[in-house]
């Protein structure tokens, strides 16, 4: 049997172990994110998708990654801080992670793999999104230079499916 999303874990940013499948049923947006990148804003568009749709079924999952020039330096600790303080993040946000190279993370592994890029399954840079459907199906990785704004219209489509 194939593995599937919901196979997976991944650690929240307060050391709990989380269960994908505890997303079963819900449109997920997965972005990899940092701190001190061009993109960095987007987590204000990340968090109003998230308070507009989240009672509708939206999740949006943060996995900070340090493996683009160095934009996300800073501790677990103070990436949540970070999120609260200047963006108002309620929504996941988990672990530092590495997204490429042989300790990508097994949920970025996943991802890459069902939605490769313009370029092969690596990941270019913060902030590229992926938007799975309530089945857990990867249906479209976004560039970074996508904002959440413009994801919008798709995940009201997956949403009402």
């Amino acid at each position: 049997m194939s593995q599937t999303l919901y196979d997976l874990t991944a650690t929240l940013n307060s050391g709990k172990e989380q269960k994908l499948e505890d997303y079963k049923g819900k449109v997920l947006l997965i972005v990899n994110t940092a701190s001190e990148c061009a993109f960095t804003p987007q987590y204000a568009g990340l968090q109003t998708l998230y308070n507009k749709y989240k009672t509708d079924g939206l999740e949006v999952l943060g996995f900070p990654c340090d493996q683009f020039k160095h934009q996300e330096p800073g501790s677990d600790e103070t990436i949540k801080a970070f999120c609260q303080r200047n963006y108002g993040v309620e929504f996941p946000i988990f672990k530092k992670i590495d997204v490429n190279g042989d300790n990508a993370h097994p949920v970025f592994q996943f991802l890459r793999n069902k939605a490769t890029g313009f370029f092969g399954n690596a990941i270019k840079w913060n902030f590229t999104k992926f938007l799975v459907d309530k089945q857990g199906n990867v249906i479209k990785r976004y560039s970074p230079m996508t904002t959440p704004e413009k994801i919008e219209k798709e995940i009201q489509e997956l949403l009402k499916k």
